[in-house]
């Protein structure tokens, strides 16, 4: 079976809460989160007891792809460079630097 996606538990965690509010008793959470999400009885008490240390929702998003692109050399150390002084990795400072770069979308209404 397949793991699941950063966006899949996130929503499987804010399911999760919803159900902890809903329910008093701890195996008809886990019976619905089992039906709902198709999890087994032990993934579904590991959700619930994630997300009963929870203090809000967990933010949904969307779902990452791998996307190939070739880059000079020089560029690539900088970037690799600049990711390690941060703590960070290279997906992250690629999208973040994208999402600056482009423009957004304009909603309509």
């Amino acid at each position: 079976m397949a793991r699941a996606s950063d966006a899949e538990k996130a929503e499987r965690l804010n399911h999760a809460r919803n159900l902890l509010r809903r329910f008093d008793h701890l195996p008809d959470a886990v019976d619905k989160m089992v039906r709902d999400c198709s999890v087994s009885h032990r993934q579904a008490y590991r959700y619930l007891q994630q997300a009963g240390r929870l203090k809000e929702d967990v933010p949904v998003t969307d779902r990452k792809i791998a996307f190939t692109v070739k880059l000079s050399e020089r560029l690539v150390e900088r970037l690799r460079s600049y990711a390690n002084a941060r703590g960070s990795s290279l997906s992250d400072i690629v999208s973040r630097a994208l999402e600056a770069f482009l423009p957004r979308r304009k909603k309509r209404g």
